[in-house]
């Protein structure tokens, strides 16, 4: 199956609205009803909704299959992705991974979490993994070209 293909900054902005309390459903509804109201309580500090589905509908965007089934990003640059992995997988750039130039590494993410990363990240970063004890996996990211 190919996953509906979205920018990094509507992927921060769905996973933003999950881990503020949205549910998978009402999200889903969000979606479908295009109200910007209804991610009320994840508009906040630099996240903001208003041009969410202007922008979808203008890039071809499918935001309804991406909540229903997933997506990939398009593109990501090194800080869109420290704050996708904060927003999708609940952790801090300050104490669970580095953020380096061109780099992100010390990342240790379940085998659940590192499917879910393979299957969003862009084409233009890569993925090293080495097997840790207790089910985690750490993981190196990298930007393509610079290994």
């Amino acid at each position: 199956m190919q996953l509906t293909k979205i920018s990094q900054n509507t992927a921060i902005l769905l996973e933003h609205a999950k881990n503020s309390g949205m549910s998978s459903a009402d999200l889903l509804d969000a979606v479908r009803s295009r109200e910007v109201e209804r991610f009320g309580r994840a508009q906040t500090g630099h996240f903001h909704y208003d041009e969410l589905f202007s922008y979808a509908e203008e890039h071809g965007e499918d935001l309804e299959k991406a909540v229903q089934e997933g997506y990939r990003i398009t593109f990501n640059t090194r800080n869109g992705l420290k704050i996708w992995l904060e927003e999708a997988f609940g952790i801090s750039s300050e104490s669970d991974f580095r953020v380096g130039e061109g780099i992100i590494d010390q990342l240790q993410l379940t085998e659940d979490q590192l499917g879910r990363l393979k299957d969003t990240l862009a084409v233009n970063w890569t993925i090293q993994e080495e097997p840790l004890t207790g089910g985690k996996i750490q993981v190196k990211l990298t930007v393509r070209g610079l290994q």
